[in-house]
C-alpha cells in the first residue's frame, strides 16, 4: 500500500511538471518570461500553472479570509469562543500588539509599520434606557419614553468614538467587528499617528495628517460614520440623502420667493 501510495504521488508530480512545461511551450511570444511579481498578471500566471494537478495555489490572507466568512463552522466557533473568554477579561479598551485579522485590517488600510496601532474596544449591546430620575419626564407624552429607544449610529460608530476620545492624539482610520457575545460587541480601531515622520512622509496616508480631519469619527466621516448617515448608495435613489437628510429636509420645506426689484 506504501508502495503504491508513493507510486501514486509521482505520478501527480509528474503530471503537474508536465502540465507546468506544457504551458509554458504554449506561451504566446508577449509572455515568453513570467510576469514581474506583485503585478496582476503574476497572480494569474501563478493561478494557472498551479491548477493543472486539480488545486489552486492562494495566499496566506485567502485562507483567513475564508476561515472569517465560515464563522459557524466548528472551528471558528471554538476560536471565537474561547477568544470571548479572554476579552471579557480585558479592559474596555486594550491595545493589541497585531490584529487577529489581518486580510481584514490592511483592506482597510492597516500597515504593519510604526506610526499605526489597533485598539480593541468593547461596546454594550441592545438598547438604553433614557437617563431621567425615576423615569419622570416632565413634558410632553410623546417624550415620555423610557425604554425601547435606539441610539441612532451604530456600535461600530460608538466604538470608533470612544477611541478617539480616549486617544486624542490619533487619528481614527477605520475600523472591523472581530466578535460578540450574549453582552457585549468587540471592534477594533485602526488608529494612526500623524505626527510620526513615517507616516508624514508617506503620500499614501499623509492626507490624514490635515487639520480638517481632525476627529473625524465624531463627525460622521469614517466608514461606520457614513453608514449611519445613508450616504452608503450613489445614484438618483440617494438624492435625498445627501449632503444629509437634514439638509435636505430643510431644503425642500424652503419656499424661495423671488422678488423682482
Amino acid at each position: 500500500m506504501e508502495e503504491e501510495a508513493v507510486r501514486r504521488d509521482e505520478v501527480r508530480a509528474a503530471r503537474a511538471l508536465l502540465g507546468v512545461q506544457a504551458a509554458a511551450r504554449h506561451r504566446p511570444h508577449h509572455q515568453a518570461h513570467p510576469p514581474r511579481p506583485g503585478t496582476p498578471a503574476a497572480s494569474s500566471h501563478v493561478l494557472s500553472l498551479a491548477r493543472c494537478d486539480g488545486f489552486v495555489v492562494a495566499g496566506a490572507y485567502k485562507f483567513v479570509s475564508e476561515l472569517w466568512r465560515r464563522k459557524q463552522s466548528d472551528v471558528m466557533r471554538f476560536v471565537q469562543r474561547v477568544r470571548c473568554w479572554e476579552y471579557r477579561l480585558q479592559p474596555a479598551i486594550v491595545r493589541i500588539t497585531r490584529p487577529p485579522r489581518p486580510d481584514r485590517a490592511r483592506r482597510l488600510g492597516f500597515k504593519a509599520k510604526q506610526g499605526y496601532v489597533v485598539y480593541r474596544i468593547r461596546v454594550r449591546r441592545g438598547g438604553r434606557k433614557r437617563p431621567v430620575p425615576k423615569g419622570i419626564v416632565y413634558g410632553k407624552p410623546k417624550h415620555q419614553g423610557i425604554t425601547q429607544l435606539k441610539f441612532q449610529r451604530n456600535k461600530r460608530s460608538v466604538a470608533e468614538e470612544r477611541a478617539g476620545r480616549r486617544l486624542g492624539g490619533l487619528r481614527v482610520l477605520n475600523s472591523y467587528w472581530v466578535n460578540e457575545d450574549s453582552t457585549y460587541k468587540y471592534f477594533e480601531v485602526i488608529l494612526v499617528d500623524v505626527a510620526h515622520s513615517a507616516v508624514r512622509n508617506d503620500p499614501r496616508i499623509n492626507w490624514l495628517c490635515k487639520p480638517v480631519h481632525k476627529h473625524r469619527e465624531l463627525r460622521g466621516l469614517t466608514s461606520a460614520g457614513k453608514k449611519f448617515r445613508g450616504l452608503r448608495g450613489k445614484g438618483h435613489r440617494h438624492h435625498k440623502n445627501r449632503p444629509s437628510r437634514r439638509a435636505t429636509w430643510k431644503r425642500n420645506q424652503t419656499v424661495s420667493l423671488r422678488r423682482y426689484r
